[in-house]
């Protein structure tokens, strides 16, 4: 009954809300100091939230059977483990100042990862997850086109690139973020207040 996929969704959730102003708006401006902060962030709440919730739902699945009336929860814990761990890669990165193009490569697993959740929930007639698992696919093509300044062009005064991809990135991140969190209050509600929001 007590499935954990609202931490799963916070910490998602909040990793979005972060990157997602930045990405769009520009501010704060990156510089060594602020993408540490960010690193940091990536790291442990996108990263650890997920991950802890992908590794609890597939220990529930299988080594003690808990969770076995809904098989999507699988499609669930294999992204929650993915993404999780791949948020750790990205925090991590961003921590340390490292070139962030080779993320342009890695979108394409997460896209066909999004693809299949979009598969398994909206067949399961499960329409907010299936809605997420659009929303996710969309980041990472959004994702590939910012890390590698496909479009891109000089600013306006000369000096760094004006990245359309970034803007779009950030945007889906901010529209997916705010998705998430009425998940987390959606499956928080229905499960301690009895109410029956869509999650």
């Amino acid at each position: 009954m007590f499935v954990p996929v609202a931490l799963g969704f916070f910490g998602l959730g909040t990793g979005y809300l972060i990157y997602g102003p930045q990405e769009l708006f520009g501010y704060p401006a990156r510089d060594p100091r602020v993408d540490r902060s960010n690193g940091v962030w990536g790291i442990w709440m996108p990263g650890f939230c997920q991950f802890l919730v992908g590794l609890y739902l597939f220990v529930g699945l299988t080594w003690f059977e808990v969770f076995t009336t809904n098989k999507t929860l699988y499609m669930a814990a294999l992204a929650f483990s993915a993404y999780g761990i791949h948020w750790f890669a990205l925090g991590w990165i961003r921590l340390q100042g490292s070139d962030a193009r080779p993320n342009g490569y890695m979108c394409i697993p997460f896209v066909l990862l999004g693809i299949l959740g979009m598969l398994v929930f909206f067949r399961a007639g499960d329409w907010p997850l299936g809605l997420l698992f659009t929303g996710l696919t969309l980041v990472y093509i959004a994702e590939f086109f910012a890390s590698f300044n496909i479009g891109g062009r000089p600013a306006h005064d000369g000096h760094g690139p004006l990245n359309p991809g970034q803007k779009v990135l950030g945007l889906l991140h901010i529209l997916v973020g705010l998705w998430l969190i009425y998940l987390t209050f959606a499956a928080t509600l229905n499960l301690a207040s009895g109410t029956h929001l869509p999650a």
